[in-house]
């Protein structure tokens, strides 16, 4: 009787499980009343309890962390190259960087293994700056539209090119423009069913195509009406060369 007792009992035992996980938690503490002093090799003096009351000099769980160094084992747009070394918030390393895989932790093996230093030069990178991937993805998906006049003769020059740029908010030289193979003249209201590009040096280096719209203007009567979102519609190469590159080039949505 007594063992099938002893059996249920065991039986219906229920187990908590413990969990425990260590945390990082310093804190500097300072006595308020100093302990009294002892002779060399004599007896300690017995503490009393205002011995044990201290003022808290510093939590280090609310103190400002450092910024951490890190390594890019990869090229991050807008951020650098491999082997380029960073000073971020650690937070932000964490979140961003490590734990993506993008980067490692600044140590002498990882600076001899990717041969890192923070004065090093940019020459030998696969792109002249950080934020040249983010340019090129930007300048490769908009429609630049160039706006000519329709009742006065012109010519398609850069200085176009240019200030239609600085209207979708790009800021590009002249002499970064690599204007089309073949000159462009109007007024022509054929164009405005055509698209070209142009293409853009970018630091020297890099090079993107940008996709061009010529669009008609003038007052009055003269005025051609508002076709809405033009931008999505796919029109006719005007050089015939350039229709396997456009083709390529997407559209925006």
């Amino acid at each position: 009787m007594w063992g099938l007792r002893a059996l249920l009992n065991k039986s219906t035992v229920i187990e908590q499980a413990s969990f425990f996980q260590q945390t990082r938690n310093t804190f500097i503490l300072k006595r308020r009343w100093p302990p009294p002093l002892h002779k060399k090799n004599g007896r300690l003096p017995k503490l009393k309890a205002r011995h044990f009351v201290y003022d808290l000099i510093e939590d280090t769980n609310v103190c400002k962390k450092p910024d951490l160094k890190v390594i890019l084992n990869q090229f991050v747009e807008g951020a650098g190259n491999v082997g380029d070394i960073l000073t971020l918030r650690p937070n932000v390393a964490y979140k961003e960087f490590l734990l993506p895989g993008l980067a490692v932790y600044a140590t002498p093996d990882n600076l001899q293994k990717f041969k890192a230093a923070e004065n090093k030069s940019k020459e030998s990178s696969d792109f002249s700056s950080p934020y040249v991937q983010r340019t090129i993805n930007c300048l490769s998906r908009i429609v630049l539209q160039i706006t000519m006049n329709k009742t006065t003769p012109w010519k398609l020059e850069s200085w176009h090119i240019k200030t239609s740029l600085r209207k979708a908010g790009f800021i590009v030289p002249e002499e970064a423009i690599i204007m089309p193979p073949k000159e462009i003249t109007g007024p022509d209201l054929t164009l405005q069913e055509k698209e070209f590009f142009i293409t853009v040096i970018i630091n020297n280096k890099e090079e993107v195509n940008v996709r061009c719209r010529i669009h008609h203007w003038a007052t009055g009567l003269e005025r051609l009406p508002w076709e809405e979102f033009h931008w999505k519609k796919p029109l006719e190469a005007l050089f015939p060369e350039q229709a396997e590159i456009l083709a390529k080039m997407t559209l925006p949505q």
